[in-house]
């Protein structure tokens, strides 16, 4: 920790990722006490030696009024994996365009592109909806092209982003009897973002209904120009039911590939990323990668994130061997000693030691930019503006594929609880549902084991119902998703309603004792019933509470009295309540209502 200071002078407080109590409180001249006391009042229960992530260190100094005091980061090592060439030699070779297909749920992505293929996947995605990325590669014109397909449906927003970033070019399919939808305008910003050059497949043009025009104009309102409109975006109508202009669209994503002048390294270490991981019996990791650079073979040394792997084996997207890939290529392999993470970058080392050294450095890296920070800006946040009685949903999630643990972890985050509900991931994991889960859950959180495309083996099944500990297992994400929300609203307390039912206007008062009252009047608006509660209201004031025991029509009991009616009415009271003449009674229901999120 490096500090600048003078008297008058802007005081700069450099740290690297975190910065302990103790620390903070010497760089700032506090006592320790002090600083602990303010972190407490806004709900972190911190220590001496515990440490603060950048934001919380600059969140307590706004909340303790410090001025002239700016933190810095101070630069600290980056990821090995991180360091990528991004310059091209001399000796550069075209390679195949990556293209991501992106688009709103059943707008017929996977279907346009198992026409491409054909080859079928649809009917093997738990209901229609792509669950991951898969990655293909076809040849057009003695011509390779590589597909990522990535899930349209809104809870893989995170995916579909890593989907984009590792594109070159996004093919946006919209149907033509449907339109522009949230998810397309999504699949928009994500290529604008990742500069992917943009080609829309209009999408269903066989359908009644179906029109293409107006897809256009609704896609012009977002930024994207026909170019039979004068505009520089390709749009093809197309039909994956009938195969109508695939062929163009293959020839548009050519030409696309031909002005942009894609190219690569082959003459270098192999490197790429990693767009999906999972744990196979009898194989271990099983791995999904891009390659990007060089030419990666079995047998050779590659590292991943905080793991590293000798190529034991290695396929094409159909599941053939293959010994060598080039850029642009996607391929499975096994040999990873873990699983790497979806989105880590990929390196090839000369020899084991080199790859475990690698990353060793990498997760050490990773240490230092997380610096082990207890307490973080999130948590400070949170606790900062949710209310002292939140409720805390806790969850632990396994998932067939890391992937889908990403994503469905970063859709529950996305529930809006309006600070209701706190989500505390207890854990997540890859992989069946294990008795070390069901442990974990029956622990002092008490939580929801939440699996997705996992099995629950009948063991697992018969401990967790003896420990009471809730499994629930889906195949869809949107169901996961549906549920968690129900069980977070089943943690919020009732919220109290009152629902108006009428108006009277008192015009007379017979009896008034301790515990009951005799009067009459007219109801001007609305009804009243028996058992409903009545405000007195005397001028614009209202003095007290009551209910209705008994209503009355011309002194025979009555089920209700309706507006422009005039009868009577018994009031109960627990004490002497006065009434008066020209006293208004409103009339309502109180009611508990389960609260939504």
């Amino acid at each position: 920790m490096d500090k600048a200071t003078g008297d008058d002078a802007e005081k700069v407080i450099k740290i690297a990722g975190s910065i302990t109590v103790d620390e903070l409180a010497s760089a700032l001249g506090l006592s320790v006490t002090a600083l602990i006391g303010g972190l407490f009042k806004n709900g972190i229960v911190a220590t001496i030696n515990q440490r603060l992530d950048f934001e919380t260190a600059e969140i307590m100094i706004g909340e303790l009024g410090i001025e002239n005091v700016r933190l810095e980061r101070k630069n600290t090592a980056t990821k090995t994996s991180d360091s990528f060439r991004t310059e091209l030699s001399d000796h550069a070779k075209s390679r195949p365009p990556v293209v991501a297909m992106m688009g709103h749920v059943d707008h017929g992505k996977t279907s346009l592109l198992d026409k491409l293929l054909d080859k079928k996947t649809a009917e093997k995605e738990a209901g229609g909806i792509t669950q991951h990325i898969s990655a293909y590669q076809l040849e057009h014109d003695k011509r390779k092209i590589t597909f990522l397909d990535t899930p349209g449906h809104e809870a893989f927003a995170a995916i579909r982003q890593h989907g984009a970033m590792l594109t070159d070019i996004v093919v946006i399919v919209v149907a033509a009897d449907d339109g522009v939808k949230p998810q397309t305008v999504e699949a928009i910003k994500f290529a604008q973002d990742a500069n992917a050059k943009i080609i829309v497949a209009i999408n269903k043009i066989d359908r009644e209904g179906a029109d293409v025009p107006r897809t256009m104009a609704d896609l012009s309102t977002h930024g994207l120009q026909p170019e039979e409109w004068g505009g520089d975006i390709i749009m093809v109508p197309v039909s994956a039911k009938t195969g109508e202009n695939l062929e163009k669209l293959l020839d548009s994503i050519l030409l696309i590939a031909d002005v942009e002048e894609l190219k690569a390294d082959v003459d270098i270490p192999a490197e790429g990323l990693v767009i999906e991981s999972h744990m196979e019996t009898g194989k271990g990791s099983v791995v999904n990668l891009l390659v990007t650079g060089g030419e990666l073979k079995v047998g050779e040394f590659i590292q991943a994130g905080n793991t590293y792997a000798k190529i034991r084996t290695m396929l094409n997207f159909r599941g053939q061997p293959k010994g060598k890939a080039g850029p642009s290529t996607p391929v499975t392999v096994t040999g990873f000693k873990d699983l790497p993470s979806f989105g880590d970058r990929f390196i090839e080392y000369p020899d084991e030691k080199s790859a475990r050294r690698a990353s060793v450095l990498n997760a050490e890296a990773e240490a230092n930019a997380m610096a082990s920070a207890n307490v973080t800006s999130t948590d400070l946040l949170r606790m900062m503006n949710s209310a002292d009685n939140s409720k805390v949903f806790n969850v632990i999630v396994k998932g067939d594929v890391l992937g889908s643990v990403t994503s469905v972890v970063d859709s529950l985050k996305m529930i809006d609880t309006k600070g209701e509900v706190t989500l505390n991931i207890v854990a997540t994991g890859v992989g069946d549902i294990t008795e070390n889960d069901v442990y974990m859950a029956a622990g002092d959180d008490r939580a929801v084991i939440y699996g997705f495309n996992v099995n629950v083996p009948t063991n697992i099944a018969k401990m967790a119902a003896r420990d009471d500990v809730p499994i629930r297992n889906y195949k869809v994400i949107y169901e996961l998703l549906d549920n968690a929300k129900e069980s977070m609203e089943d943690l919020l307390d009732a919220e109290i309603i009152e629902e108006e039912l009428g108006v009277m206007k008192v015009m007379g008062v017979f009896r008034t004792t301790k515990n009951e009252i005799i009067a009459g009047g007219e109801v001007t608006d609305g009804k009243v019933v028996p058992g409903a509660l009545a405000r007195i209201v005397h001028g614009k004031q209202a003095v007290s509470e009551t209910e209705v025991a008994s209503v009355q029509r011309e002194k025979i009991e009555a089920k209700e009295l309706i507006a422009g009616e005039v009868g009577g009415l018994a009031l109960k009271t627990e004490k002497k309540t006065a009434l008066e003449v020209g006293d208004k009674l409103e009339f309502f229901e109180r009611k508990e209502v389960k609260k939504k999120l």
